[in-house]
């Protein structure tokens, strides 16, 4: 395919993405940006796994709710490549060939309908994300969203262990992903890599863990300064007597029980069987 062929296809698959956001949507089309790749993947949501539809684009990552079989879509969110770390996790009783997709404001487990899409998608993702990092030279971000626990996976609050009812309802800690109770979830905290300066809800234990490295860095700062003071004394105790000699010569939670699936790193080696596969362009 020639250049202004592939030009104009790739302007067309992405002015067709972007139309099937509607009006809500962001614009996507850019000078440079790309469609590498699209497909269906599962999402796991705090109730269920829901459909998403998801497009890879050599910059960012964009996925939808579907509506009318995949043909408009809803809930846009736009991800850029450099803000995404994926871990691969070993199957659960909800997902089958399934990773993590973890990004700053919010991480969560994705699946595919097999295990060579699944490897298709996260080497398509891994190769998109390295090239636009070396054309920048630029670093990967380091801070990341933890996975939220699925509301199925516990029926009691993961600090004080109430059981959850229609009343004592579930909330996510934004700090751990634990699933806790009102009551255990009433603090609130900046958590600047989801929001630099919204109050988000955290758990007891977060909120004191929090406290206690507040403090800890207020004690290393107080340290600090109390040393530079010690040290400007000194200094001028020893300048004083140096003149003063000149001049007189003479005279601390329980952690929950809930477990993530494990990455796949940690799995032995024995269950881990080469696979390839392709991701449809």
């Amino acid at each position: 395919m020639d250049l202004p062929t592939f030009a104009k296809e790739n302007r067309d698959r992405i002015h067709a993405v972007e139309s099937s956001f509607g009006p809500a949507g962001a614009l996507l089309s850019k000078p440079g940006r790309v469609l590498m790749g699209q497909g269906r993947l599962m999402k796991q949501g705090r109730r269920k796994p829901q459909p998403k539809d998801f497009f890879l684009f050599n910059d960012v990552m964009v996925y939808g709710s579907v509506i009318l079989n995949g043909r408009w879509h809803k809930n846009q969110k736009v991800i850029p490549l450099e803000d995404i770390k994926l871990e691969d996790m070993e199957d659960s009783e909800m997902l089958s060939n399934q990773w993590l997709m973890r990004t700053p404001c919010k991480s969560f487990f994705v699946s595919a309908s097999s295990y060579e899409e699944k490897r298709a998608w996260m080497e398509h993702i891994d190769k998109c994300q390295s090239d636009l990092l070396q054309a920048a030279s630029s670093q990967p971000g380091s801070a990341f969203a933890v996975a939220w626990i699925p509301d199925k996976a516990a029926f009691k609050c993961m600090r004080c262990f109430n059981k959850f009812t229609t009343t004592n309802r579930r909330h996510h800690c934004r700090k751990c992903g634990f699933l806790v109770c009102s009551a255990c979830s009433a603090k609130r905290a900046v958590i600047r890599h989801i929001h630099p300066t919204k109050l988000l809800r955290v758990c007891s234990l977060c909120d004191a863990r929090n406290k206690e490295d507040e403090l800890n860095s207020s004690e290393e700062d107080n340290e600090a300064a109390s040393s530079d003071e010690e040290e400007r004394v000194e200094m001028m105790q020893s300048h004083t007597y140096s003149s003063w000699l000149v001049s007189h010569s003479s005279t601390c939670g329980k952690m929950g029980t809930y477990v993530y699936p494990r990455p796949m790193n940690q799995r032995p080696q024995s269950d881990i069987l080469p696979h390839q596969g392709g991701l449809r362009q």
